[in-house]
């Protein structure tokens, strides 16, 4: 069977998902094929099904003859691997002439390859997600929106979460695990630096986590929120040089940024210590940890009991690594306890806060985005990062996006297609003007 276009992805993971699904509904209705290459040939299989324009295809990403050769019969590739190996997939795609999605930041690495880019007039759209990716498109629209009022910037907050909804929020983190949890593990490693009063502030690890500062979003009880990374790259790119304050952050309950705290000051997550787990329960583990650090403080009964949840007192559930590291430790606990559990549902939030003036007024606007899963495979987050990429993917190979070079979503070109396709899958902004 000859198809009219052939899509690449690569990665099948949790995010995935949303991605693939509605992929098969575009294959299916314009005689497009979809390949999806993972290392997990079974988790590949189970996401496209019998889909007669799909094919599923086992691979070791760092196979380059085999990677090449996918590369090469693509019109399209979206890279969904782990940021580190975006590179791999771009220097093919430079070499074979194919577009590039991803919904990662756009680290060094990649930067470095923006001539070559130019040079063959290809498009890497890269941030094409949820937070890096609508939060950009969405932010975009109304700058632009205030500027062509003649309004004048001086704050935004930018706020995005990935959260447990609340008919299945049972837990006193208050939380479930619905991406990657590595991620969740090592959030905040980073550090961030952002810009608040006309000042840039750099906040080290673990000193993010003692944000008090509340939001509060129509129909949720309020929600606790700590700086992300590097906020201030983005002060150029959306072109508001003069703003006094400017922060991008994850949102949170304030149960589990009061819990994450205790988790980062009692090394929890510590990458770098190698510890002999093998025999140790959960609270064994807790014990010894504890006591290495002279004992901590569980005083407080909310505290007690968010650590109880995490098994503190779990004596039967045996850690399943003979060694590894705390983080390593970590992130089987929380996988353990935190899980979303089957037919359960997340949910995404965001919230942008804007603060402009047009003459001797001063104005100012929220813009949120509240999306619930379907269940514990078609979250709000598989959702929200996927589909961004897919709808750009179509967009592209439709000729309705036209731009070339590399970018991240916050040209009106990009940002306006997508975000009306966005809308027709009931992800939709609501703005409050004061």
């Amino acid at each position: 069977m000859k198809f009219r276009k052939h899509i690449l992805l690569f990665g099948a993971g949790k995010s995935a998902t949303v991605l693939i699904d509605y992929l098969k509904e575009k294959a299916a209705t314009k005689n497009w094929l979809l390949i999806v290459a993972d290392n997990n040939l079974e988790i590949v299989c189970s996401k496209l099904g019998e889909h007669p324009n799909t094919k599923a295809v086992q691979l070791n990403i760092e196979s380059e003859i085999e990677r090449k050769l996918l590369v090469a019969e693509a019109d399209i590739v979206i890279s969904m691997m782990p940021p580190f190996l975006h590179y791999l997939i771009a220097i093919d795609c430079i070499e074979f002439s194919k577009n590039l999605l991803t919904a990662s930041y756009t680290d060094s690495k990649i930067q470095s390859l923006s001539n070559e880019i130019d040079e063959k007039g290809l498009l890497f759209l890269c941030e094409m997600g949820l937070d890096p990716g609508i939060d950009h498109m969405s932010a975009m629209k109304l700058f632009h929106e205030i500027k062509a009022k003649n309004g004048i910037i001086s704050s935004f907050k930018s706020h995005c979460g990935g959260l447990v909804a609340p008919q299945n929020d049972d837990n006193p983190w208050h939380y479930k695990i619905s991406w990657n949890p590595r991620n969740v593990v090592l959030a905040g490693k980073a550090g961030a630096v952002f810009k608040k009063d006309g000042n840039v502030l750099n906040v080290p690890y673990p000193e993010i986590f003692n944000s008090k500062e509340q939001v509060t979003v129509p129909g949720l009880s309020a929600l606790s929120f700590y700086p992300n990374r590097d906020s201030i790259s983005y002060i150029d790119l959306y072109e508001l040089k003069d703003i006094k304050t400017f922060i991008r952050t994850t949102l949170r309950y304030p149960a589990f940024i009061a819990g994450w705290k205790k988790i980062v000051e009692e090394k929890f997550t510590d990458e770098n210590e190698v510890i002999n787990t093998e025999g140790l329960t959960i609270a064994s583990y807790f014990k010894t940890k504890f006591e290495k650090f002279g004992g901590t403080d569980l005083s407080d009964p909310a505290l007690l009991k968010m650590f109880q949840f995490l098994g503190l007192n779990d004596r039967q559930t045996i850690l399943p690594m003979k060694q590894g590291s705390s983080a390593d430790i970590l992130q089987f606990i929380l996988e353990n306890k935190l899980a979303l559990k089957p037919a359960e549902k997340d949910m995404v939030v965001m919230l942008h806060e804007i603060e402009y003036s047009i003459g001797e007024t001063l104005h100012r606007v929220e813009s949120s985005l509240v999306t619930i899963g379907q269940d514990d495979q078609r979250t709000a987050m598989a959702k929200t990062v996927g589909l961004p990429l897919a709808i750009a993917a179509v967009l592209i190979l439709e000729d309705n996006i036209q731009d070339k070079g590399l970018h991240i979503p916050i040209k009106p070109s990009i940002y306006e297609p997508v975000l009306k396709e966005l809308a027709k899958e009931s992800i939709q902004f609501t703005e409050t003007y004061s």
